[in-house]
């Protein structure tokens, strides 16, 4: 019977719980909430200058080109640009020509655009390479910097926002990565790791976009549409009919999206799972790399990648094409809406009523309105995918992690005995794995696990470092129970080796003090050679400073064996769980190894699963585990007199498969 998947949550969001996703990422701002500040400002800033670049446009066209005089406008100036152009009244056309150039000259080197609109220039925007696939887009945002203008200001600000995209991602990013560390290392046992990574790299990125957009949009567009409708109200009061056009694209965009944001919201959440598939095919393929090519795999591992990927990009068109439709919806009515104001204006400058100046400056400000009226209506739809994102973090973020009680006490040094009292362990779906499991282990003695494959006894070792708790029974170090102690103070007296060799990319001495980080040279030598790995290492050309490669691929099976010993041994803990430690070594190696568990058991309490005869004799008890039962315990002799034992078959045989 399988396990519950601890990574199975909804696709599916409601408006509600998605407005509570959002709700619970903007509370990650707060560290750099000063630095949005000043972002909000950056952005506020550049309106004012926006607002002001159809101008000088209007005056070559009027006041140049026609000769119109300035200080007898055809309409009264606004209060806002009055005072600057009343300033110009007394030039000639071609002195207001060259001021106009320098004027646009300085707006150029400002905010690095001129003419109407600043179509001549270009707002300052800045992402990483990129496909067409979740993965790789939502990389970008990670990295993302952008400002409404160009020049200086707008240099200033793509160089501010990059620097708090970065440091709000990497505040984000950070947290879920910790949070993972603080997992049950049972949380991802049916669950391929390339998931978390996804999540980590990939997920955390919605951030840039759901915050960015809920914060800065609601303030810098009403404000933006405030302003310019307040131009056009005193400019051209008289036709109402085309400030309400501008204004009609709200509602439209609005009403567009609508329908579609819990589509846009589903088919994101299936192509973030798609592209998680993706990347945790890759990861094992490479992972498993030897494997595969031992048995010439390669084919099948390519069909598998090939056929994740194609459906990674599949589900990401999904997802652009409801933005295809988006605009399809909207468009009918908006393309109506701006040629009904199109024909308007035209027909006041016909009928002399608007001047050519002025129908460049009031087609400007109608698409000045538009795109703030679309950004805002579209506000709850942009935000959709980030949602299906944040909602996948946060479901990592929320998964029951290992933290200590307030009330937790701190363990001391053990002295005394390890105690399992009546123990029982059951996965979460029933499935029985420990029964009634009993023992005492003394400091000063070497205890051995034995048992067929499946038996429960790396189980068992769990329990200790409470990696797992019991379903039943207690477990006591010096009489305490450790449900009741500190995770760190526990995990401090426990030094594991586990039957998978688990190294790091980085030098042998680096893999070494992962087991204490501030052990000194001396100690790291000697642990080296009570774990049987000295004389090797000094054999390499650079010694303990030797790089080891991903999951020490330099190494042989044995060597890395030795190393992980040599990290168990250079902790100095009371208590050592050894899970297979001798699967790998030669006997020679094998035999020098027991020895040195048996001296460091002199003053510790020393755990042993293995299936080797000649690491398990000497040992001071030896439990014979079956089905998640202790069937039979004792020494070795003991145990072999026991006619019919189990333990004795279990001798027989590996003597048998010895000979």
């Amino acid at each position: 019977m399988s396990r519950p998947s601890p990574m199975e949550e909804s696709e599916d969001l409601s408006h509600w719980q998605t407005l509570r996703v959002i709700g619970r990422a903007l509370r990650f701002v707060g560290p750099v909430r000063g630095r949005f500040a000043v972002k909000v400002g950056l952005m506020l800033l550049s309106l004012l200058p926006m607002l002001m670049l159809p101008w000088p446009v209007k005056i070559i066209i009027d006041n140049v080109i026609e000769g119109h005089p300035i200080h007898d406008p055809i309409r009264p100036y606004p209060d806002l640009i009055a005072p600057l152009m009343n300033s110009l009244a007394g030039y000639s056309p071609y002195e207001l020509l060259f001021i106009v150039i320098g004027f646009q000259m300085t707006l150029f080197l400002v905010i690095g655009a001129f003419g109407a609109a600043g179509s001549e220039g270009e707002s300052a925007e800045g992402y990483l390479a990129s496909g067409y696939d979740t993965a790789s887009r939502t990389e970008n945002e990670a990295n993302a910097g952008f400002s409404l203008t160009g020049g200086l200001l707008g240099l200033f600000d793509f160089r501010w926002t990059m620097r708090l995209t970065q440091a709000l991602n990497h505040h984000y990013r950070t947290r879920l990565f910790g949070r993972i560390q603080t997992l049950p290392m049972t949380a991802f046992d049916d669950e391929r790791i390339g998931d978390a990574v996804y999540r980590v790299m990939y997920d955390t990125p919605t951030i840039t976009n759901a915050c960015y957009r809920i914060l800065l949009t609601p303030i810098t567009a009403p404000l933006h549409i405030l302003l310019t409708v307040t131009i056009i109200g005193s400019l051209y009061g008289d036709r109402p009919v085309l400030v309400y056009s501008a204004l009609a694209f709200l509602p439209i965009a609005f009403f567009a999206t609508l329908p579609l944001a819990g589509a846009v919201r589903r088919m994101s959440g299936r192509s973030r799972k798609a592209g998680a598939t993706a990347t945790s095919t890759a990861e094992e393929g490479m992972s498993n790399i030897l494997a595969v090519q031992s048995l010439g795999g390669e084919a099948n591992q390519r069909d598998r990648y090939e056929a994740d990927s194609w459906d990674s990009f599949s589900r990401y068109r999904d997802v652009f094409r409801l933005g295809i439709y988006t605009v399809l919806i909207g468009g009918i009515p908006a393309v109506a809406i701006g040629s009904y104001a199109y024909f308007v204006a035209i027909d006041g400058v016909i009928a002399g009523e608007l001047s050519r100046g002025d129908f460049g400056l009031l087609t400007t400000y109608f698409f000045h309105v538009v795109a703030s009226a679309q950004m805002l209506g579209s506000l709850w739809f942009s935000v959709q995918a980030s949602a299906a994102g944040l909602h996948r973090v946060f479901f990592l973020m929320d998964m029951p992690g290992e933290i200590d009680d307030p009330s937790a006490e701190e363990l001391g040094p053990v002295s005394d005995c390890i105690e399992i009292d009546r123990v029982d362990f059951a996965y979460p779906d029933g499935t029985t794995v420990l029964k009634n499991i009993g023992l005492r282990a003394q400091v000063g003695q070497m205890i051995a696990f034995v048992g067929p494959a499946g038996a429960g006894k790396t189980t068992l070792a769990y329990l200790l470092p409470r990696f797992i708790a019991p379903s039943g029974g207690q477990v006591r170090i010096d009489g305490t129970d450790i449900a009741g102690v500190s995770l760190k103070s526990l995990r401090d007296q426990i030094a594991f080796v586990f039957q998978e060799t688990i190294l790091f990319d980085a030098s042998i001495e680096d893999n070494i003090r992962l087991g204490r980080a501030d052990a000194t040279d001396a100690a790291v030598r000697e642990a080296a050679r009570l774990a049987g790995a000295r004389d090797f290492i000094e054999h390499l050309p650079q010694g303990y400073a030797t790089p080891l490669g991903r999951a020490g691929g330099k190494l042989s099976v044995g060597q890395r064996q030795r190393i992980s010993l040599a990290r168990a041994l250079v902790r100095d803990a009371r208590i050592l769980i050894f899970d297979e430690p001798t699967s790998a070594l030669d006997p020679e190696t094998e035999s020098r190894f027991v020895e040195t568990l048996r001296a460091l058991s002199r003053d510790r309490i020393v755990l042993i699963i293995a299936h080797r005869l000649s690491t398990i004799r000497t040992a001071d008890e030896i439990l014979f585990i079956e089905a998640g039962e202790i069937r039979e315990r004792g020494r070795h002799a003991e145990l072999l007199a026991i006619p019919d034992g189990r333990y004795r078959r279990f001798v027989e045989l590996q003597s048998g498969a010895e000979h």
